[in-house]
């Protein structure tokens, strides 16, 4: 082997043991149409189980007691509860309706699900064991992903095919305003400040960042991405985003202090949800046309690793990621 070679496959290696050193528990990958679970060893890099889930695993979020991942199944109107070090079952809850996207406010009292297909919204109390639903609200059509700012006083949602962006209301539990965005908003961040929501446009190739700091929100920026803008992963420095471009298969990492795109890598294969390593070098993608989960090292600016997963991947979680 020529040294040249040699030196470039050392040191892909050694960027993937630094990835696996920061990534002890397993990576949990949702198969949307496959309706199950892929368990991604970070050592060896491979699957090592597939575990069955209801029907559409979109979505997942840790628990506030940071014991359990819910993996919510939209058409299987449920939620499953998976340990995050074993990557074991612990229990299935049934009768939520169309669980699409799924939050926890950061006071820890409320467990908000967008309905996708169902055009609503729903609050439940949580009192760590059991949602209890409290206030189902009518929005726009289909509601896509949820954001709850910093004091837990509102809920964000985007609304993909009504091309909107609404604003609730925890205390009235009721709606506070909506506003018109561009085509097929999807996720969507708050800053840390509270002040500023970018909300992704996956019909089109940008980021708009509104000012809610007002009673009515305000249209302050529109940042050029890539084609189909579509999920937000925060880098872990409190300042700086990564956004998934679907169409383009690419990654922006977005300044949400400048409102600029300061950095691009390869996202390829339709890009859809990331997690990020604790020290923020490496995205974890689901590449969801190609059935894989894609590891993507930041410094070299390229794809390091591909696992083959199920088909349709989406949603994808680690224990050990950068702060949020």
């Amino acid at each position: 082997m020529k040294p040249f070679f040699f030196a470039r496959s050392l040191i892909a290696v050694l960027a993937l043991a630094s990835a696996a050193a920061h990534a002890a528990n397993p990576i949990l990958v949702l198969n949307s149409l496959d309706a199950s679970i892929s368990v991604i060893d970070p050592t060896t890099w491979k699957e090592v189980k597939r575990i069955p889930t209801g029907k559409e695993p979109h979505h997942l979020y840790l628990t506030p007691d940071s014991k359990s991942v819910i993996v919510a199944n939209a058409t299987g109107d449920s939620l499953t509860f998976v340990d995050p070090k074993t990557a074991e079952v612990q229990r299935v809850i049934q009768g939520i309706a169309d669980p699409y996207h799924l939050r926890f406010s950061p006071d820890m009292k409320w467990f908000v699900t967008a309905a996708n297909r169902l055009n609503h919204i729903d609050i439940y109390r949580w009192d760590g064991q059991e949602p209890k639903l409290v206030k189902r609200i009518a929005t726009g059509k289909t509601p896509s992903h949820l954001w709850i700012d910093s004091k837990s006083t509102t809920i964000y949602s985007t609304m993909q095919d009504s091309d909107e962006l609404v604003a609730i209301d925890i205390a009235t539990q009721t709606l506070k305003w909506r506003t018109k965005t561009g085509q097929m908003p999807a996720d969507l961040y708050g800053s840390p400040d509270d002040k500023l929501v970018f909300v992704a446009l996956t019909g089109s190739d940008g980021v708009q960042v509104f000012d809610v700091s007002a009673a009515a929100p305000q249209l302050v920026n529109t940042i050029k991405t890539d084609k189909g803008a579509h999920a937000f992963r925060a880098t872990g420095d409190g300042r700086h985003l990564f956004v998934s471009n679907r169409v383009a298969n690419s990654i922006s990492k977005l300044d949400m202090v400048s409102q600029s795109v300061v950095d691009r890598y390869p996202g390829p294969s339709g890009p859809d949800c990331m997690d990020v390593s604790p020290d923020g070098r490496y995205i974890y993608l689901s590449s969801r046309w190609a059935g894989k989960m894609s590891v993507i090292d930041t410094r070299e600016r390229k794809v390091v690793n591909q696992v083959k997963v199920g088909k349709s991947p989406h949603g994808i979680w680690v224990l050990d990621h950068a702060p949020r």
